[in-house]
This record gives structure tokens, sequence and C-alpha cells, in this order.
């Protein structure tokens, strides 16, 4: 999540005018018209949009959080905790009687596990069409065996890639779990054991 504050420079406690100022001060040399990069100038006005916005600012200073300045791979692993969530928030046991942030990376890590248990078996099956390449014999004319062996072998990469990037963003979702406990009840864990 990129801190507006930051990008502003500016304290948490900045009122409007203090807000205007540093906002025109560095959009004088981030502007993309005067050799300044686009990204940058285009956070730098998100922040001092999200900054000017009252509502918008409460929530932000309250949760740390605003869509328009979400880092991608963030908003995909907020995407990965919410159906995390409804798992515990469904679950039928008292509150306090089971740790929810823990059961929530065990899932993470299964899901981790199970994606890289497929990414094994895609590279096995990527690497037995490549072998079958290797020893088949090739017509003089059009060689269309070959060339539906390489397309399945191009689109089992394709499946590898993606993998990978769900196990990127599972991981992201793990790292935004950092920071959190639950308390769990002494009776309740008393009457489990």
């Amino acid at each position: 999540m990129i801190d507006p504050y930051n990008i502003l420079g500016v304290a948490r406690d900045a009122d409007a005018a203090q807000i205007k100022t540093a906002y025109r001060r560095r959009a004088r040399n981030a502007h993309p018209d005067t050799g300044g990069d686009v990204d940058t100038f285009a956070k730098l006005t998100m922040s001092y949009e999200l900054l000017c916005d009252p509502v918008r600012r409460k929530v932000f200073d309250e949760t740390g959080y605003d869509p328009t300045l979400a880092d991608t791979k963030d908003l995909e692993g907020l995407l990965v905790l919410e159906g995390l969530i409804n798992d515990f928030i469904l679950d039928e046991r008292e509150p306090g009687s089971f740790d929810p942030v823990a059961a929530m990376r065990r899932k993470l890590t299964d899901k981790i596990v199970n994606v890289r248990f497929h990414i094994l078996e895609l590279e096995r099956h990527r690497a037995r069409i490549r072998n079958h390449l290797d020893r088949i014999g090739r017509r003089p004319e059009t060689d269309f065996l070959g060339s539906m062996m390489r397309a399945r072998s191009e689109s089992i990469t394709d499946a590898i890639r993606k993998a990978e990037a769900q196990i990127e963003t599972i991981e992201q979702a793990y790292q935004m779990l950092e920071g959190y406990s639950y308390e769990i009840e002494i009776e309740a864990k008393s009457a489990a054991e």
C-alpha cells in the first residue's frame, strides 16, 4: 500500500493548506511536461486527492487502506484473504475457541504446497512431450504432429507461469497476515484438551 503522507512528504496531522502546498511543490518537478515520471506524478495526484477528501482520509487513517493506492499484488492478496475470511466467519465454532488467523495461515500454506505439486506434474508432462518430440520422425512436407506437440508444450509452459504467479499471490496474502494474532479463551482451550 502506498502511503500518501510519505508521497507528499507531510505529517499525518497536516491540514488542507499544508497538503496543498506540499502537492504543488512536488508536482512542479514530478509533472511529465517538466520531465517528471508519469507513474510518480499519478501517485502524487492520487495521494493528494485522497488526503483532500475528508471521508477517504479518515478511512485511510483508520485502516491504512485505500483501493486507489493499493498495489496490484496487495489487491490480489486481499482477494485470497477474502475467501479465507468467509471460511472462518461461517465456521460454527464459538469465537475464541479456535484461532482463525492460524487456520488462514495453514490454508495458505496448503494452497502453496498443492500448487507446487501441480507445477511438478505439469513439468513432468512437458518433459514427456519433449521426449516424444525428440523421438518422433518428421514428415518431409508438414510436421503437423510436431507442431501440435510443441503447441501443447507451450500451453503447459503458460500454465506453469500462471501457477507460479498464483504462488506469489498466495505468498503475498500470507505476508499480509504478518503481525496478526488471535486471543483464544483459556476455558475453550481447556475444554478442547
